[in-house]
Formats: C-alpha cells, sequence, structure tokens
C-alpha cells in the first residue's frame, strides 16, 4: 500500500481496494472523499453495509437476496410458479424485474461456468435448480447471458435437465451477443423474455 498514510488510513485503502473495479488511486479518492464528509454521512455508509450483511440472505428457494425468506418474488401468489427463469446473478433478476414483462420465479445460479475464473458447475446452485423442477413445473428459461461463458453455462444446464418433463427456452437473442443482462434496456429485456426460444 502507499506510504505516508496513518494507520486507519490504510486500513480503508487496503479494504476499498479489495473491491471490483477499484485500484490505488480509486481507493484514494473514495477514502479521502469519506474523511470529507462529516461523521453522521460517513457512519450512514458503515451502518447500510452492516445492514446488509446482517438483514439480507440468500431465498432459501430461489437464492435471490432479500431481508425475507422466502423472498419476494417467491412469496407473491401472483406469480405463475410454472415456469422458472434461470438467471446468473441477483443484478440479472434485477434487471429483468424492472422491465415488468415477466410473471414467473427465478433461479438464481449465483455465478456461471468460467474456468479462467476457477468457477465450475460445482461452484453454482445447480442441485437446487433440479429439485425445484416437479409436476407443476412447465418450462425452464436459460437466462445466461450471451456471451461465451454465459452460452456454456446454458449448455450445461441444457444437459443436466435433459429428460426432466420440462420445455426448456432460452431468452431471445434481442439480447446483443457478447452483453450483460444487467446493462440491457427495459424494452429489449421485454422482447428477449417474451420471444424467447425453445431448446430442442
Amino acid at each position: 500500500m502507499a506510504q505516508g498514510y496513518s494507520e486507519p488510513v490504510e486500513r480503508l485503502l487496503s479494504e476499498l481496494s479489495k473491491l471490483p473495479g477499484v485500484g490505488q488511486r480509486t481507493a484514494e479518492r473514495l477514502a479521502y472523499h469519506l474523511l470529507r464528509q462529516s461523521p453522521d454521512e460517513a457512519m450512514k455508509l458503515a451502518i447500510a453495509i452492516r445492514d446488509v450483511k446482517k438483514l439480507v440472505k440468500p431465498c432459501g428457494v430461489c437464492g435471490n437476496p432479500d431481508e425475507t425468506d422466502p423472498c419476494r418474488v417467491c412469496a407473491d401468489p401472483e406469480r405463475d410458479r410454472s415456469v422458472i427463469l434461470v438467471v446468473e446473478t441477483p443484478k440479472d433478476l434485477a434487471a429483468i424485474e424492472r422491465c415488468g414483462a415477466y410473471r414467473g420465479v427465478y433461479h438464481v445460479l449465483g455465478g456461471r461456468i468460467a474456468p479462467l475464473d476457477g468457477l465450475g458447475p460445482e461452484d453454482l446452485r445447480l442441485a437446487e435448480l433440479t429439485k425445484r423442477i416437479g409436476p407443476e413445473v412447465r418450462e425452464v428459461v436459460l437466462g445466461t447471458n450471451p456471451d461465451l461463458e454465459g452460452d456454456g453455462t446454458a449448455l450445461y444446464l441444457r444437459r443436466i435437465l435433459t429428460g426432466k418433463p420440462v420445455k426448456l427456452s432460452r431468452l431471445a437473442r434481442g439480447l446483443p451477443a457478447g452483453s450483460s443482462i444487467e446493462y440491457a434496456s427495459g424494452a429489449v429485456l421485454a422482447e428477449a423474455v417474451s420471444r424467447r426460444t425453445t431448446v430442442d
């Protein structure tokens, strides 16, 4: 870590630089921003972090982080439980929810198969997904991102779900190849959900 900082600032810089996308310079900017804030303002961030770690847990059904278990989506009696949309992350779920075009339920994998990042099938919530597929489920929508790892994960899902008595479909390719669901516009996501295609 950089020289000339007091020990508490060094610790703050060290923790901030562990965040994704935060290098030394960004960590320094964030640290000095926090130092300039009043103690009450700075503590709001600390309290928010504490509360999210204390109060938010993965839903026991779908894996989506929420304060309640089951989460608000799984507990909603208006949702169509016969359709499960499988997504990589809670951010993907949130993006699809914002578009308002999907009324089924979800399954959050907790990532995707990415060997270069050291992530394999064993790191995903695959066993939990297969346990959810019963007589009431008629369709599983593969909602992984349209890039190399997402497509590889979808192929793996297809393989483990083959033979299950459900229709397999994939989000329509209105999503640009190589992009991420979380960054797609609501209109693009709505079309991808409504025009999903059957997986043969």
